[in-house]
């Protein structure tokens, strides 16, 4: 199918959020409080809209249900993946996510959560938490329960540009003033360890101190297998940033004209900076759309940056 599927996204108002997303990209959402942009989603807590053509007014749910051969024929109930673009006007809370066998027994069957993040932006010398210091289950019990939250998390220095992988079972937060895409399965389980004591409505949000126990990687994975520096283009191109069991993932760099050749089951894209046009349709940072399968070569051309994410492979 040679159409492009753009898509409306949705948004959550969090503790955390902040005006970024309508400010910057325009979106038309009201509030203080916009933590995150649902870019390509097909949950129950948030199912973009496709905006026009063929299938116009579909929710990407119905679309991935009724028109299956959009997607590769790919097996499974559920759209895979999940985009959203986050900003964190204050930090979020530490946190982990189950995998699949943990979620599907103790969440209702729900997938886990691997994820991905891409550093839109951040603040001058910023710092995310990924991973932990304890070295043993003991250590790990002793210093969640102890309160020992500055021995316990590890924070890593991030810059625009880079890469971090967040396998399940990984402490992680996104801190004060970071803009990220993330690409992740289609989940919304998340177990808070810690939330800086905040409170919400006059009460302190709920924890999940056992189940984040319970999954946690001990010891955690060392800091350079997390994160990586994506190259920053003079020229256009095409880079692979991960390809795992659950997605591939591409940072693609458009100065000028680039063409992409769309040949997996379908590529989920959205631009995280500057602006033009894919195949004759004008696009900018903060636009979100899909590929079907089928569709063959992608013309982009203008001045941007482009992540682009599709399943690893047919299932």
């Amino acid at each position: 199918m040679r159409e492009l599927i753009f898509l409306e996204p949705v948004f959550t108002h969090n503790i955390w959020g902040g005006t970024r997303l309508r400010d910057e990209f325009g979106y038309d959402v009201e509030g203080n409080d916009i933590g995150e942009c649902w870019g390509i989603a097909a949950h129950p807590n948030g199912d973009s809209t496709v905006e026009g053509g063929s299938f116009g007014g579909k929710k990407l749910s119905q679309l991935y249900s009724e028109h299956r051969e959009l997607f590769g024929g790919i097996e499974g109930d559920k759209f895979p993946l999940l985009i959203k673009i986050i900003d964190a006007h204050d930090n979020l809370s530490i946190q982990v996510h189950p995998d699949d066998k943990y979620a599907g027994e103790h969440e209702n069957g729900s997938l886990g959560k691997t994820e991905c993040w891409y550093i839109m932006d951040c603040p001058k010398d910023a710092k995310l938490v990924a991973g932990h210091n304890a070295r043993s289950r003991e250590e790990l019990d002793s210093m969640i329960h102890g309160g020992r939250w500055d021995s316990f998390i590890r924070e890593l220095p991030i810059e625009k540009g880079d890469f971090i992988q967040i396998d399940p079972g990984t402490v992680h937060a996104i801190t004060t003033g970071c803009l990220i895409l993330e690409t992740q399965q289609n989940s919304d389980i998340t177990y808070r360890v810690y939330d800086y004591d905040r409170l919400t409505n006059g009460k302190p949000r709920e924890l999940h101190v056992e189940q984040s126990i319970d999954v946690i990687t001990v010891p955690a994975k060392p800091e350079k297998d997390s994160l990586s520096h994506t190259p920053e283009r003079t020229d256009s191109a095409a880079d692979v940033l991960i390809e795992n069991d659950f997605y591939k993932v591409f940072k693609i760099s458009v100065r000028g004209s680039f063409e992409f050749e769309q040949r997996y089951p379908f590529l989920n894209v959205s631009v995280v900076e500057g602006s033009g046009t894919l195949d004759g349709h004008e696009i900018k940072a903060g636009t979100h759309l899909i590929a079907p399968d089928g569709y063959g070569s992608m013309k982009f051309e203008g001045d941007m940056t482009v992540i682009a994410s599709t399943v690893s492979r047919r299932k």
